[in-house]
């Protein structure tokens, strides 16, 4: 299973020099789970840079996946997890979802570079 972080998704439908690495992951939709939180962030960054039409769309594609809804046990243990690696509120939600589902997370922020389980790519800067 995958779990493709929000910087991920953004890279990805930017087309920018690292969408590439991540369309493997978003495009298997039959083991992509997205983690609510990154609807959220995600939808987000496209309405606020280019209107709520495009905001629409990546999210519909988004939902292709499997939307992991954050419930009281999984926010539970991303507020562990997020304490006990240090992470944002939204890296914890995103981390935590992955580890309950034994899924790879996929990302360019270095929050979660060197945890367990995570395909971590610089962020293009081109």
């Amino acid at each position: 299973m995958n779990v493709v972080d929000s910087s991920a998704w953004l890279s990805y439908f930017a087309n920018d020099d690292n969408a590439q690495v991540f369309a493997e992951p978003i495009e298997n939709v039959s083991e992509l789970l997205v983690p609510s939180i990154t609807v959220t962030e995600v939808f987000k960054v496209v309405l606020h840079q280019r209107g709520e039409e495009a905001a629409l769309i990546v999210t519909a594609h988004m939902e292709q996946g499997r939307v992991i809804p954050l419930g009281s046990e999984l926010a539970m243990n991303a507020a562990r997890l997020g304490l006990q690696h240090k992470l944002p509120l939204a890296d914890s939600i995103i981390f935590a979802t992955a580890r309950q589902h034994a899924a790879v997370i996929w990302t360019q922020d270095n929050d979660f570079q060197g945890l367990p389980d995570v395909r971590y790519v610089s962020k293009s800067t081109g």
